[in-house]
């Protein structure tokens, strides 16, 4: 890719300079035209050079789960949900529901999506966090400002030659009827599956399909991809427990703040990149901040 363009640019500055010296203006405005595709060819050969990593590759699970707060914060995850959807796409990224809890009055309790795509670990990996809201509360009828919270968490979709050995006495094994309102995504029948993990604690739930069956072997898949991510945590902060600046991802640890009133800014705690427009964040437009975060780390 890197001799491809080098040679695309020498080919045009050499077109570029025969059209100053005829003054072909139409030429001319080819080439800028032209100078802005390769522009962002190699931004794109650039962020692919920072998705090399082991799992990088691989699709993703994203989770979502509301903070403390009730409706506020079930309301701020069911926009972090809508503002990753929009992002997938803007990508041609495919997504599924896995599963959904909704909120007594609004939002959603908890969600889990799997995404399928290009690099997709590699690029949303950094997103795994807590995303902080501020605004003034639509529930409140006094029109205060609230502040709302909601973890995401993101995790590769394991590679079916990866094998994660399950013993079943460690599972616990439940079914229960959807909580959500049915129609395309989610259905309502008793065939929902949640397993947990016992010595991890890790919990998977899956009610997308009307199969029990088929809900459990995606239960078992997602539990895999979650073992294997704490796994890798594991070993991680085994190398890095002398770094001071670490920390652990968890409440109290905001990644990103998204403040809509009183003024209007979204600014990365770690990448320090920020955006004075939060509508157009929301809606979708996160690319500043997965490439800002993929090239700090």
């Amino acid at each position: 890719m890197f001799n491809t363009l080098e040679k695309e640019l020498e080919n045009l500055k050499d077109i570029y300079n025969l059209a100053k010296e005829e003054s072909d203006e139409e030429i001319i405005l080819d080439c800028l035209d032209k100078i802005k595709e390769i522009n962002k060819k190699i931004k794109k050969t650039e962020i692919s050079c920072f998705l090399s990593g082991e799992n990088d590759s691989l699709d993703v699970y994203l989770e979502i789960h509301a903070g403390a707060g009730g409706t506020e914060s079930q309301d701020w995850a069911e926009m972090l949900r809508r503002m990753y959807l929009k992002w997938f796409d803007k990508k041609s990224f495919s997504c599924e529901i896995i599963s959904e809890h909704k909120g007594e009055e609004a939002g959603i309790k908890s969600t889990t999506l799997k995404v399928t795509g290009d690099h997709l670990y590699g690029l949303m990996k950094n997103e795994s966090g807590v995303h902080r809201l501020v605004r003034i509360s639509p529930f409140d009828s006094g029109a205060r400002r609230h502040t709302s919270f909601a973890s995401v968490w993101v995790y590769p979709s394991i590679d079916e030659e990866i094998d994660i050995k399950i013993d079943e006495k460690d599972l616990r094994i439940d079914t229960y009827r959807s909580s959500g309102a049915g129609g395309q995504h989610v259905n309502v029948t008793d065939s929902a599956v949640r397993i947990t993990h016992l010595p991890t604690k890790i919990v998977v739930q899956c009610q997308n399909q009307r199969s029990q069956h088929k809900n459990k072997e995606t239960c078992y898949k997602m539990l895999k991809a979650r073992l294997y991510e704490y796994e890798l945590q594991k070993k991680e902060e085994q190398q890095q427990k002398n770094v001071s600046t670490k920390t652990d991802i968890g409440w109290g640890h905001q990644i990103r703040s998204y403040v809509l009133q009183p003024y209007q800014l979204v600014k990365d705690m770690r990448s320090k990149i920020e955006s004075t427009n939060p509508e157009d964040v929301l809606n979708g437009n996160l690319d500043q901040f997965i490439e800002g975060n993929l090239f700090r780390s």
